[in-house]
């Protein structure tokens, strides 16, 4: 294996996935080598991140000795998120002290794809307990910083694979999304994350999560390495609860094609009569007059929707499956959980599932299908929608505090997230574009939202954007640079 240099190094955090599986695929780099180069970056930048909570670099340098040369990912180093997916061998916790000796003994559907594509898992990203939050402060591991700017949160739940890729210790890491945890995090750190339409990739061995509400894909730099991670992991299983239309051509391609005149609706007002930062609704509207010179459609459509009503019945909803999955993880652990086994606002959650009556259950579930039947339907004139991912800068560490027992006063404070959760529900793909900047110098995320089974739009404008409001090579001082 030749020496890991300086230059090599700016190489690996230059490039985006594609273009180093290209290397691997030409014979120019060993897949060991870019291993290597992975290590040496987590090692140097994550001791002031806390971004990657498992190193697996024994597993990794194994791994590269099996690499298919062939392969869309081959030897790309790869990070998993400390949450739900599981690949063998690795720690498999949640980010909770309940599971913390949990080690997986098989892997996932998407893992299994993950694997066929080429991706050498070299660490774990942390996650905040269960994926409850939206940032990445669990108690089990620390919190997770910005590479951006210090103090502030890297969003979550996927903060630690959002600001891994950020500062280059991999260029795609796995993220998923209960309530924009995917969008959030890219929206904090400045990159590019897509939620996926409900059911595009498999939830196998599980069946459901949240009744379509939770989804798993990557966060990314560059359009085109969303476009083909979607292509290496989606696809249905018989028997699975939910199965989107199938474009006649791979995303990738999809996703280089210029889309025809759109007809694109926007909005900056929040659903929940609640303010935006002015530098937020500056960059949408700067969205806006991009996507006009780019020939589309533009018009302002508020949504008519009765955010916090619906955020509370959708709390009370996955309150229930938490507490359903706590029951699960019983069986595993060999005991009961108990308050001290997880943080405050987890154990408020365990227990208003478990006093939630059955037929309370099906009514909330009712509710929010018809919720997202008529989200689709206010938006179904428009071919992309378009709002701030958040509403609001990304918030301080410590803002969204799961130590808090109350769980009404702690989802109180997730209205900054009021534009991502809707599309949860829904079943809509939605994009989180890195399509501004703060004064201080923090990223703005502009989200896209596209018609059920429709990446291939949402993923064609975003190229458009990416050419258009250039990202690329923006990065933060702590990646190297």
């Amino acid at each position: 294996m030749a020496e890991i240099t300086d230059n090599f190094l700016e190489t690996y955090a230059e490039s985006d996935a594609l273009d180093l599986a290209a290397l691997v695929k030409c014979g120019e780099v060993a897949p060991a080598e870019l291993v290597e180069a992975a290590i040496i970056m987590i090692e140097r930048l994550n001791p002031a991140l806390n971004a990657v909570i498992h190193r697996l670099y024994d597993m990794a340098r194994v791994a590269t000795e099996m690499v298919d040369r062939d392969a869309p990912f081959a030897g790309l180093p790869f990070l998993l998120k400390e949450l739900a997916s599981s690949w063998t061998g690795a720690p498999n916790t949640n980010a909770c002290s309940f599971l913390r000796d949990v080690v997986a003994d098989l892997d996932t559907e998407v893992v299994r794809r993950m694997k066929a594509a080429g991706l050498v898992l070299v660490g774990k990203s942390n996650a905040p307990e269960n994926g409850w939050s939206i940032s990445t402060e669990p108690k089990l591991y620390g919190a997770t910083k910005n590479p951006w700017k210090e103090g502030i949160t890297p969003g979550g739940s996927s903060g630690g694979a959002a600001a891994a890729v950020a500062a280059r210790m991999v260029p795609i890491a796995e993220a998923s999304d209960g309530a924009g945890s995917i969008r959030i995090p890219a929206s904090c750190c400045g990159i590019v994350g897509l939620k996926p339409s409900r059911g595009r990739v498999s939830l196998a061995p599980f069946g459901d999560y949240w009744y379509g509400g939770a989804y798993f894909l990557c966060c990314s730099r560059t359009v085109r390495d969303t476009a083909a991670y979607l292509d290496a992991v989606a696809g249905a299983l018989p028997g699975d609860p939910y199965t989107p239309p199938v474009p006649d051509d791979s995303w990738l391609s999809l996703s280089s094609r210029a889309p025809e005149r759109l007809r694109i609706g926007f909005t900056v007002t929040p659903p929940n009569g609640t303010a935006i930062d002015p530098e937020v609704k500056a960059t949408v509207l700067a969205t806006v007059a991009a996507l006009e010179r780019l020939g589309h459609c533009v018009e302002e459509h508020d949504m008519p929707f009765d955010a916090n009503a619906v955020w509370k019945t959708y709390t009370n909803m996955t309150c229930v499956q938490t507490a359903a999955t706590f029951g699960y993880h019983e069986t595993v652990i060999g005991r009961p959980v108990t308050p001290s086994d997880v943080e405050p606002v987890t154990w408020a959650i365990i227990e208003r599932g478990r006093a939630t009556s059955g037929i309370r259950h099906i009514a909330d579930v009712e509710t929010i299908r018809q919720v997202g039947r008529d989200i689709v339907g206010d938006l179904a004139p428009y071919d992309l929608f378009i709002t701030p991912t958040l509403t609001q800068l990304p918030r301080p560490l410590g803002y969204y505090d799961m130590s808090e027992p109350d769980i009404d006063r702690y989802n109180a404070k997730w209205t900054d997230a009021i534009f991502a959760f809707p599309f949860n529900i829904s079943g809509q793909p939605a994009i989180s574009l890195p399509l501004g900047w703060s004064a201080a110098g923090v990223p703005i995320g502009v989200q896209l939202v596209g018609r059920y089974g429709d990446e291939a739009t949402v993923l064609a404008v975003s190229t458009q954007l990416e050419r258009e409001m250039q990202w690329k090579h923006r990065r933060p001082k702590v990646s190297g640079r």
